[in-house]
């Protein structure tokens, strides 16, 4: 890849874009000197306190590198191998982690049919069956996305009503955080309002995909379900030993409200994608836009072309469904340019037909 290629822009997904100058500047503040390793340094255990004023005193939270190895201690610390997760058939945790969870775990996926990305009661209740059957897996988490892999927001209502369903059938509510600060800008809301003060048990929460790097959080809400994560952590390979380098990027992201400033850049970037393609012939928006994607019926005719300027992904070939992805970085030029090149590459077609 050249250097032009290289600093080229796309809308395949915000973990293509870079590291967020101002964490790149909090990087280079802790690379001097030497600091005990593996979080056992003040730095760390201060801003390890800081994240617990924004979710909570009582909270327990703990660094990790992946969002896949957030989601799967996660839940191992939720779950028995004999036990199983309720979740959206387009969840993360299903599609695209390889059956990480199901592999580290034991336990069983069960889908939920879902249009949006979104479950419901009626969905999770599907499944709430067999409690003390030998033969039978025995439910013990509800899992969602926030935002969802269709770039929908539960309201914090919703996730109230989920958590109280969960709780009353004896579950608990585990909640993809992958793009939680665009969820949360996008309801106006605090982090913690649509995640623990809404009912949510653990959380495993995103940095990468909002500016940083190899850096996310899980946290519970409930201390006593973290009692044993350290061990978990190391077993599962995600103990970084140099952590200060995870901490001074989640100061930067709780430093003047980084997070908030680049969840509501890529939401409001995606909306304008949004209005750009519906006004080209041929193209439709097939989700509501509520966080920083863009889900869209393309042409399949257009589709190389388009990716030659600009790659996305496809998400459902049989449907010719695309996903665009905005970042913190993503510009109103690229927008434009972009929606200009499909209108131009739309006409020649016209033209051609």
């Amino acid at each position: 890849m050249t250097s032009l290629e290289s600093s080229r822009r796309h809308l395949a997904s915000d973990n293509w874009s870079g590291v967020h100058p101002e964490v790149i500047a909090a990087l280079a503040a802790v690379n001097t000197g030497h600091l005990p390793s593996y979080g056992h340094d003040d730095y760390t255990e201060s801003i390890l306190d800081r994240l617990k004023s924004v979710f909570g005193k009582d909270t327990e939270i703990f660094f990790v590198f992946t969002g896949t190895g957030a989601n799967v201690l996660g839940l191992q610390s939720l779950t028995r191998p004999y036990n199983s997760v309720i979740c959206s058939e387009t969840a993360h945790i299903h599609t695209s982690e390889c059956g990480a969870v199901e592999k580290h775990s034991g336990c069983k996926l069960l889908t939920v049919a879902s249009s949006d990305g979104k479950i419901d009661r009626d969905g999770i209740a599907a499944h709430l069956h067999d409690f003390g059957n030998d033969h039978s897996v025995q439910p013990s988490v509800v899992s969602i996305s926030q935002a969802t892999e269709y770039g929908t927001v539960y309201t914090r209502d919703e996730v109230q009503a989920i958590a109280a369903f969960a709780h009353d059938h004896g579950l608990k509510l585990h909640m993809d955080g992958a793009r939680l600060a665009n969820a949360a800008a996008h309801l106006g809301l605090s982090l913690r309002d649509v995640s623990g003060d809404a009912g949510v048990d653990v959380l495993s929460f995103g940095g990468t995909k909002n500016g940083l790097i190899a850096a996310e959080a899980v946290v519970f809400f409930d201390s006593e379900l973290g009692r044993d994560f350290k061990y978990r952590r190391m077993q599962g390979m995600q103990l970084a030993s140099k952590m200060r380098f995870i901490a001074a990027q989640f100061d930067a992201l709780f430093t003047n409200d980084l997070w908030l400033r680049s969840a509501t850049h890529a939401n409001r970037l995606a909306t304008l994608l949004g209005e750009r393609l519906s006004a080209v012939p041929g193209f439709r928006v097939t989700q509501k836009i509520q966080a920083n994607e863009v889900f869209a019926f393309v042409p399949r005719e257009h589709i190389a072309s388009l990716q030659d300027d600009c790659f996305f992904h496809v998400w459902d070939e049989a449907a010719s469904e695309a996903r665009f992805v905005t970042s913190f970085d993503t510009t109103e030029n690229d927008v434009n340019s972009f929606a200009a090149a499909a209108g131009r590459i739309a006409a020649g077609m016209n033209q051609n037909g």
